[in-house]
């Protein structure tokens, strides 16, 4: 992949990030009856951000994907209130940090892993969980570290608790998140001939 598609994907990614931030995940069920309610939705008690950091790695690499993920990262930290509880160098204090900080290796992981063997759905949905086994390392590892330092800003829960609520809750959205963006990522991979 060239350096200027790779900068197309990049910011794509960026982007998908930043509004996958604040578009929860929802699953649609039928209901025998048709009329106004016949379709139902649920949420998935997770946004699409997670999703986004798998596509551009699936579909755009692991360079492409890192940087995406580099610059969410900086614009968040710096100028933008684009994390989910805003933004500014003081989000470094929040608990739920360490998981988008786990977000660039994930994006590395799974861009890495996705191109490593022909586009099928086992190898794409391989990537996405070992990139997400890298954001909740990541994000447990940071947690463990700061309730040990004690420099977290609303800590009001103990650190099982946070543990739980981090990394355990999410994990069945995330799951579904997942296999939607392999679906895509596979139809597109095809679809793009590569």
């Amino acid at each position: 992949m060239g350096i200027s598609t790779e900068l197309l994907w990049a910011f794509i990614g960026l982007l998908l990030t930043i509004g996958g931030t604040f578009l929860e995940a929802f699953v649609a069920t039928p209901t025998w009856q048709w009329g106004a309610h016949s379709v139902q939705t649920h949420s998935l008690g997770v946004t699409y951000q997670i999703g986004a950091v798998f596509l551009v790695g699936c579909l755009g690499g692991k360079n492409a994907a890192v940087l995406s993920q580099i610059a969410y990262l900086l614009l968040g930290l710096t100028w933008f209130p684009i994390f989910a509880q805003g933004g500014g160098i003081s989000y470094i204090k929040e608990p739920s940090f360490g998981y988008i900080l786990g977000f660039v290796p994930a994006a590395w992981v799974c861009g890495s892993l996705a191109f490593k063997a022909l586009p099928r759905l086992e190898s794409l949905a391989f990537s996405c969980f070992c990139g997400l086994l890298s954001i909740h390392f990541t994000g447990m590892v940071y947690l463990v570290v700061s309730y040990s330092s004690g420099w977290l800003d609303n800590v009001q829960i103990p650190l099982q608790e946070a543990l739980l609520k981090y990394s355990l809750y999410p994990l069945p959205g995330q799951f579904a998140v997942i296999c939607a963006v392999t679906l895509i990522a596979f139809t597109l991979r095809h679809a793009m001939f590569y």
